[in-house]
């Protein structure tokens, strides 16, 4: 019994033994997982060093974080800005291949102003609405012919002069023009000589001239030309004229200024032309009723008419119509015998219709008594008291072939008092 006894103490104290080394070994890993939580390898840092270093590392990556997020905010207003202003460029491109698709079709004419003069308008109260009129101005081109638009600097008024064609055989005609045009105390008129004689009676004679680079295919019909064939010639010649910047009154040599014509232009329309109309009607345009009986009830057929624009004397503006009308014209004289004053109507007047497309250029006519026609003057004027004393800006001597006494007789009857001056002549030729 005493035996079994001594073994039950000798295993009660090897078990306590086990318990308490456990207990001393947990112990002992608090403790060395207390002062040394990183390893007996790791450097030691004091509590004070420790929790620095750990603030440091949590600082440096708040102030990472901080610098990424105002970089990212930047990037992104940056990002912000180039979409907006690509845009815009878009925007603008398109504007502008809408505006080289307009002008090379040249298919809407409201839609062109409105891109040249631009933004659209609301229509305005009933009766308050005008339509656009006036076309904008090309940009001057010096380069085309430096020379001319040195002369044209020197000679033009506010971008504006008279501009005619003259060959040897107008000579005479001219003469009594510049005689005219010294009177009236027009300074912005200018010859374009055809030939050396020319160009040297206007040397002599103090007149502003300009004689063209050698051309053949003006040349020869510009020293050989009569009246009609020297007046087709200035749809051509006068391109450069506009191309430069400047409004031309284009006049023929067969014309007696009276007055200065620049005070009396609307300037309102790409063309402003002198008339051979010679009353409201005829000048203006009337609804002349075609009878047809054959048709019964509708044997009547409205239609409108008006009298030609005269090509021999008109003011036009320097607009992309105005040059439009100017190749049209020129371009259909070089491909058919055609006479040039037909020509400039039909381009002017024609509508767009299948297989044919107008000309979009805005027109008004002059008033017949101011810019006045020689019928208006032998067949009308000249026999009634009041309209005698009507004194008009130019008279043109187009409907007689008897120009030059008929022009002679207007100076002795308006510059020189003669009453009887227009007496002789008959109403239209002999």
């Amino acid at each position: 019994m005493r035996s079994s006894s001594n073994s039950n103490s000798i295993l009660s104290l090897r078990t306590s033994r086990i318990a308490i080394a456990i207990a001393i070994g947990i112990l002992m890993g608090c403790i060395f997982a207390f002062f040394y939580p990183y390893g007996f390898l790791h450097p030691y840092y004091p509590p004070s060093t420790a929790a620095a270093t750990i603030s440091n590392s949590i600082s440096q990556e708040s102030s990472s974080e901080c610098e990424s997020s105002e970089r990212i905010n930047i990037l992104k207003a940056d990002i912000v800005r180039m979409t907006e202003k690509n845009a815009e460029l878009r925007k603008q491109v398109r504007e502008l291949n809408e505006k080289l698709r307009l002008a090379e079709q040249g298919t809407d004419t409201a839609q062109k102003q409105f891109l040249a003069l631009g933004e659209q308008p609301k229509a305005g109260p009933f009766g308050t609405v005008k339509s656009l009129r006036t076309n904008p101005t090309v940009v001057p081109d010096e380069s085309i012919n430096p020379r001319l638009a040195k002369i044209l600097g020197e000679v033009a008024v506010r971008k504006e002069l008279v501009v005619v064609l003259a060959n040897v055989n107008v000579k005479e005609m001219l003469e009594v023009q510049v005689s005219t045009v010294k009177k009236a105390g027009i300074l912005n008129y200018l010859v374009v000589a055809l030939d050396d004689e020319i160009e040297s009676y206007c040397k002599a004679n103090g007149v502003a001239a300009y004689k063209r680079d050698p051309d053949d295919g003006v040349d020869e019909i510009g020293r050989s030309g009569g009246n009609h064939a020297v007046s087709g010639l200035k749809f051509r010649i006068l391109r450069e004229f506009l191309q430069l910047g400047y409004s031309i009154l284009l006049s023929d040599v067969d014309i007696i200024y009276l007055k200065n014509p620049f005070d009396h232009l609307y300037r309102d329309s790409d063309v402003e032309s002198m008339t051979d109309g010679h009353n409201n009607a005829t000048a203006y345009g009337y609804n002349d009723v075609f009878d047809e009986p054959a048709m019964g009830w509708a044997r009547y057929a409205h239609t409108m008419r008006i009298w030609v624009y005269n090509s021999g004397f008109f003011y036009i503006r320097p607009t992309i119509p105005s040059i439009e009308l100017l190749d049209r014209v020129a371009d259909r004289l070089s491909k058919e015998k055609a006479w040039d004053q037909a020509v400039f109507n039909e381009v002017l007047f024609y509508p767009s219709h299948p297989g044919y497309e107008g000309l979009h250029a805005s027109r008004r006519t002059m008033d017949f008594y101011t810019f006045m026609n020689s019928k208006v003057l032998f067949k009308t004027v000249r026999k009634d008291p009041n309209l005698k004393k009507l004194k008009p800006v130019i008279i043109h001597i187009n409907y007689h072939p008897d120009k030059l006494p008929r022009m002679r007789a207007v100076v002795d009857y308006y510059f020189n008092g003669k009453q009887d001056a227009l007496d002789s002549f008959p109403d239209g030729s002999q």
